[in-house]
């Protein structure tokens, strides 16, 4: 996926005026942070692990959940992308406070069943491959 074109369709398509990652904090990932920063995002970081294996592990559904909630006051609406069920009860909670605008899943043919009664919210991404997939060419620009 293209996030510079992904920024640009939440603010054209959904008036979004700031747009949250949460993402794993690796030091070798400078360019792509600074990356994210210029396309618009402001990036919330959790600290990682790197496991004996060589993985990186760096789990932020609770830095979501936990600035969602301390944000609460100074946003009218949130937009969570987001297919997992472990968000179910911040997603429900801002459903029954009138403070969801959508909830973004990016695959139709995987997600929570959880989140079936929110229909009437839910965008699912996966018809929007061909304006946020990211080409070689633009790249190069």
């Amino acid at each position: 996926m293209d996030f510079r074109k992904f920024r640009t369709y939440l603010k054209d398509k959904y008036k979004v005026t700031e747009a949250f990652l949460f993402i794993g904090y690796v030091y070798e990932n400078q360019d792509l942070y600074t990356n994210l920063q210029k396309d618009g995002y402001i990036l919330i970081f959790k600290p990682t692990l790197k496991l004996p294996a060589g993985k990186v592990k760096g789990n932020v559904d609770a830095e979501l959940v936990l600035h969602t909630m301390i944000e609460y006051e100074h946003y009218d609406k949130a937009l969570i992308v987001t297919g997992d069920g472990d968000f179910y009860c911040l997603v429900d909670y801002l459903f029954k406070n009138d403070k969801l605008l959508k909830l973004m899943i990016p695959n139709k043919d995987k997600y929570s069943s959880l989140f079936r009664k929110m229909m009437r919210r839910i965008v699912f991404m996966n018809n929007l491959r061909g304006k946020l997939e990211y080409r070689r060419k633009h790249a190069e620009k």
